[in-house]
């Protein structure tokens, strides 16, 4: 119906998908166009589709949820995004609301506050977990916190600090590959999920964060 509320359903695990569709697709209101399994596929669907809303998955192969969100919205302003994870620690609310996502809703919300968050973001409504919401109050009280305590680098794994490091040394993907024994599509994989985490635009911008925070050194 031209009046449905329209959602991308975005996360890597099957299940999960089936799930979300399933109580969405009983509701009158709502309709799921379309699911993605991966960042790269939602920036696709959302290109073709772009829904009211879309329900994302934090932690991602590929493009995670953090850069999924700032590139989905370059590609589709309209879309509200409501991140719909397990994940509930500052690291990841933070981030996620400054790259644009809307809500911020934990995976064992209940059937009805789920269609109610979907509902409300389609109205440019925020919905945040009660867990959640307690977590940015207590940030915004004390906004040096989030960097003082848990600095962004202190996300990056050992592989993609090292890939950091050869970015800033001003390798391409290829050299980086070659260095490291792994694929290019692994380096690249890498090399977006740094950006998310770092929250920076491009690998220039990354090189530039790991001189000026030191983690490359002349």
């Amino acid at each position: 119906m031209s009046s449905s509320i329209t959602v991308l359903i975005i996360d890597d695990h099957t299940v999960v998908r089936q799930g979300v569709r399933a109580l969405l697709g009983v509701q009158e209101d709502i309709e799921v166009v379309g699911e993605a399994s991966s960042g790269e596929q939602a920036l696709e669907l959302a290109r073709e589709y772009a829904p009211d809303v879309a329900l994302m998955d934090l932690l991602m192969p590929g493009i995670g949820g953090i850069e999924a969100t700032r590139r989905l919205k370059e590609v589709s302003p309209r879309t509200q995004i409501l991140m719909l994870t397990s994940y509930h620690e500052d690291e990841h609310i933070l981030p996620a609301l400054r790259a644009g996502a809307l809500s911020y809703l934990l995976k064992d919300a209940s059937a009805d506050e789920l269609v109610l968050a979907v509902r409300k973001a389609a109205s440019g409504e925020a919905t945040l977990s009660p867990q959640v919401a307690s977590q940015v109050v207590r940030s915004l009280r004390n906004p040096a916190r989030e960097r003082d305590v848990r600095p962004l680098h202190s996300e990056l794994s050992e592989r993609e600090r090292e890939v950091l490091l050869l970015v800033a040394d001003g390798l391409t993907n290829t050299d980086i590959a070659q260095r490291l024994g792994i694929s290019e599509k692994t380096v690249k994989s890498h090399v977006s999920n740094i950006l998310g985490k770092l929250q920076v635009e491009d690998r220039t911008q990354a090189a530039a964060f790991a001189w000026r925070e030191g983690l490359k050194q002349r």
